[in-house]
């Protein structure tokens, strides 16, 4: 049987709100062999239902989490940092109560791409890089463009930890990635390791110790399928392994 994944949804202000996600996240979980489930915000109770029928979930990129979050006031400082809008409260909201629910899931295969990896990272008491133009403003590195998401992706280059994870799936050390990111994971949350940084430094994956598969990637997988398939396709086996659903 095809793992049934759950991906998170972006929520839009309305009226009436909206629940969203870019096709790319779904058709690359197809793509993989996994059957693709969108999870919108909803009760605990309604959750817990959810979590027990998927084998895996992946959490898509999106606008920033409010830096309380992590610590950090969101002052007039902070917010010049800010150069996008925060994600919805109610996406926020459920993101947080989702990955902590899914992390409690011991067996549970997931994969965080861009502000899904920050998410995880924030979860597990790591903190973000608020900007990353005024933290590294020498940086020769490219990150993302004024207007990434409409008017095209920018790529650089990655390299990868050699004994980590995501270096055996990728089975090199240096890989060139489509990216769109102003934040970054500066201190890593509890037990989540360092697996790739760009070449200012910039840390671009981490991976929880002790996990089959927890992985976060700060770049976008999904707009290079081809480029990224072998991330997408050892996250759906992981899901559809026997250990991870636990039925």
């Amino acid at each position: 049987m095809k793992p049934v994944i759950g991906i998170n949804v972006d929520v839009t202000a309305g009226p009436p709100e909206e629940a969203r996600v870019q096709a790319l996240y779904f058709d690359a979980v197809r793509l993989s062999g996994g059957v693709p489930l969108l999870v919108p915000p909803m009760p605990d109770e309604d959750l817990k239902i959810a979590l027990e029928r998927l084998d895996g979930l992946m959490f898509i990129g999106g606008y920033d989490y409010c830096p309380s979050k992590y610590g950090e006031a969101l002052d007039e400082e902070t917010k010049k940092k800010l150069n996008v809008e925060l994600a919805h409260e109610r996406r926020q909201d459920f993101d947080f109560k989702l990955i902590r629910m899914a992390l409690e899931k011991q067996s549970m295969p997931i994969l965080g791409i861009c502000a899904g990896a920050q998410l995880l990272n924030v979860e597990l008491g790591g903190t973000l890089i608020t900007d990353i133009i005024h933290e590294l403003p020498d940086s020769n590195v490219l990150h993302a463009s004024k207007n990434g998401w409409q008017d095209g992706f920018k790529r650089h280059e990655v390299v990868l930890e050699e004994k980590s994870a995501i270096a055996k799936i990728y089975k090199k050390l240096r890989i060139d990635v489509p990216t769109s990111h102003h934040q970054a994971v500066e201190k890593p949350g509890r037990g989540l390791s360092i697996a790739a940084r760009a070449d200012d430094g910039i840390v671009e994956a981490v991976e929880l110790e002790g996990r089959k598969f927890v992985i976060g990637v700060q770049w976008h997988p999904e707009r290079d399928f081809e480029g990224n398939r072998s991330l997408f396709e050892t996250f759906v086996q992981h899901c559809s392994a026997p250990v991870a659903h636990g039925r």
